[in-house]
C-alpha cells in the first residue's frame, strides 16, 4: 500500500488544462532504513509572499477511530485536518485510561473493554501526543494540520502524491522519533510541471522509539 493519503482539498482550477503531476516522497533514517508513520505536507511554495492562496481545505470533517489492541494504538499516528473528530475503541480485554496533556486538546478517557468514546473534535493544527495512563508503552500521536496535501508514509517509507498541478511546492515531514520541539524538515521551492513524476527522499535522524523505551516528558507536545 502506497500510504493512507489525506487530501485537504485541490483547487479545482489550479488543474484546470493541464495534466496533474506526481510526488512521491521516501522517508529513511540515517543508515537507509525507511521509516513508517512520517506525516508529510505539502503547501504553495511562498503563497503568502506572492499574495497567492493554498487551495483551501475539504469542508466536510470526518470521523477517524484510533483503536486499541495488544496493548497498542492502532494507528500509531493518524493525520487529521481542523474540524474533524476522533474516537478511541478498547478492543482489548482490559481497562485503558487514554489522556493527553496537550495544550492544543487536554483530555482523557476511561475505556472499559469493548468500549468505544464519544467523539471528539480537534479544531487546532498541532500535534497531539497521547497515552494511556495504566500502560505506559501505549502511546499515540494526532497530527492536525491544516496544508491542503497531507499523508503519512506507509511501512516501505513512501507516500505518493497524485494529482497536484504545476507549480512550486515546500515538501515538509515530522515524524515522532525526531527530537522534539523543533521544526519539521523541510525541502523548499520544489518545482512540478505538469504530468511530471518526481521522487524527493527525507533522511532522518531518529531517538529510540519511545514505545520501547517510555519518556512521559517526550509526549508533552
Amino acid at each position: 500500500m502506497r500510504g493512507q493519503i489525506v487530501i485537504f482539498g485541490i483547487l479545482a482550477s489550479l488543474c484546470a488544462g493541464a495534466t496533474a503531476a506526481e510526488l512521491e516522497v521516501s522517508v529513511t533514517d540515517r543508515r537507509g532504513e525507511p521509516v513508517g508513520d512520517a506525516v508529510v505536507t505539502i503547501v504553495l511554495h511562498n503563497a503568502a509572499a506572492n499574495g497567492s492562496r493554498n487551495p483551501p481545505t475539504r469542508s466536510a470533517p470526518s470521523l477517524h477511530v484510533v483503536d486499541q489492541k495488544a496493548l497498542a494504538f492502532t494507528p500509531y499516528v493518524e493525520v487529521f485536518r481542523p474540524g474533524d473528530q476522533v474516537a478511541y475503541r478498547n478492543s482489548d480485554r482490559t481497562r485503558h485510561h487514554v489522556y493527553s496533556f496537550s495544550p492544543i486538546k487536554p483530555f482523557e478517557f476511561v475505556l472499559a473493554p469493548g468500549v468505544t468514546s464519544a467523539p471528539m473534535r480537534l479544531e487546532r493544527s498541532g500535534v497531539i501526543a497521547v497515552g494511556c495512563n495504566i500502560h505506559d508503552g501505549m502511546i499515540n500521536y494526532l497530527y492536525i494540520s491544516d496544508a491542503p496535501w497531507a499523508a503519512r508514509t506507509d511501512e516501505r517509507g513512501v507516500v505518493v502524491f497524485r494529482d497536484l498541478p504545476a507549480g512550486a511546492f515546500d515538501v515538509r515531514v515530522w515524524q515522532p522519533r525526531l527530537p522534539p520541539k523543533r521544526p519539521d524538515l523541510v525541502q523548499s521551492g520544489i518545482t512540478l510541471r505538469a504530468d511530471e513524476r518526481r521522487s524527493l527522499g527525507f533522511a532522518l535522524s531518529l531517538l529510540p522509539d519511545s514505545r520501547l523505551q517510555f519518556d512521559r516528558e517526550h509526549t508533552r507536545y
